[in-house]
């Protein structure tokens, strides 16, 4: 009974492991579905058609510190000389009032929302890689100066609130846009 018992886990542990092995599991981060031939990318400072300053400097900068982190790429902040370009534009980008205090009626929680679209293309085949022509991220925060029991705003409280909202925003767009394009998701 104990032999038996023994060579049933023992089958069952064999075929598990040989299932497994084709699944094709590996270590996040560490493969990449890109052409051997991409060994330098050119990231350019994204294009920004919103009125919020100086987002797409923020957004290129986490992207190609995302980049440089996985260590497989050189990366280049130029759009010539290079095996692969991955270019960006921020669309839109708007604040609204997420939640509102009950005894004074303003905004308590604001929600940040950003639009863009990226693009990866081999620069030699002229061919495209990887895009995604309508990302939305969302962040929210706390209008800090609006707690309860207060009737005002603030200023000074409210307005270092969106910067680290859209510093979350830019940490996310980048770890999901790296992601995607070396994951192939």
């Amino acid at each position: 009974m104990r032999n038996s018992a023994s060579a049933v886990l023992f089958t069952v542990s064999v075929l598990c492991g040989v299932s497994a092995s084709g699944c094709g599991y590996s270590l996040a981060g560490r493969g990449s579905f890109l052409p051997a031939s991409i060994q330098t990318i050119g990231i350019p400072n994204f294009v920004n058609r919103t009125a919020v300053f100086n987002l797409e400097t923020i957004l290129t900068q986490k992207v190609r510190s995302e980049f440089i982190g996985r260590g497989k790429y050189t990366i280049v902040p130029e759009a010539t000389g290079v095996d692969a370009l991955l270019s960006g534009e921020v669309t839109a980008a708007t604040i609204t009032p997420a939640s509102f205090n009950q005894n004074s009626q303003l905004a308590s929680r604001y929600a940040i929302t950003m639009t863009a679209r990226v693009e990866l293309r081999d620069t030699k085949a002229n061919v495209v890689l990887w895009e995604n022509a309508s990302l939305v991220f969302r962040q929210e925060y706390d209008a800090a100066g609006t707690q309860a029991g207060q009737t005002s705003v603030d200023p000074a409280a409210f307005f270092g609130q969106d910067t680290q909202a859209l510093d979350r925003i830019s940490t996310e767009f980048a770890r999901t846009i790296v992601s995607s394009i070396l994951e192939a998701f």
